[in-house]
């Protein structure tokens, strides 16, 4: 099977994901705190190359670090089956959309990657329902990340990564390849 591949913003979680960790119910993975980032361009699963070429376009935009506010948790995927909990971003919302706009399009062309043509949504992802979660357990999931209160945390987004599958994802899901600052 070929990794997935994608485009991402390192996300800080010292001050915040470790409560949310401990109140989550059975049937949620959290994601390792080195793994949590935002999305910029989900390239899937393309070659090392297809991947690189990718990576190649990022310096053509020009960016700095982008301040964010984080908000509620929300269910993201099929709203019947959701497949992954995230945090809404607020403050920094339309920078963060920018540059997701001005970044994701030209890597996917680049790596020959399907192109998505929802509007950019800037949001981190936390946890998903473990595979083997059972229809209470993800039920159980929904109302957890529906019924807390707003993150109310600041952030600094600084760098942008080429990330991969981790080599063993027992731990970890997510490896960087390649990091450049905004």
């Amino acid at each position: 099977m070929t990794a997935n591949w994608f485009l991402g913003v390192p996300v800080d979680t010292a001050r915040w994901l470790a409560p949310l960790a401990r109140s989550a119910p059975a049937g949620v993975r959290v994601f390792h705190p080195a793994d949590v980032h935002m999305t910029v361009a989900f390239l899937g699963p393309v070659s090392d190359e297809a991947a690189q070429r990718a990576w190649a376009t990022v310096p053509r935009y020009a960016s700095h670090a982008i301040e964010a506010s984080l908000g509620k948790l929300a269910a993201m995927g099929n709203p019947r089956r959701p497949s992954a909990l995230s945090v809404l971003v607020e403050q920094g919302h339309d920078e963060l959309c920018a540059l997701i706009a001005a970044l994701r399009a030209p890597a996917w062309e680049a790596a020959g990657a399907r192109a998505d043509d929802r509007p950019a949504l800037p949001h981190i992802t936390i946890a998903r329902p473990s595979r083997a979660a059972s229809d209470v357990e993800r039920r159980a999931a929904l109302e957890w990340a529906l019924a807390q209160p707003p993150i109310d945390a600041r952030i600094a987004l600084t760098e942008i990564v080429l990330f991969t599958w981790s080599t063993d994802r027992s731990e970890r899901q997510f490896r960087a390849v390649e990091t450049r600052k905004l």
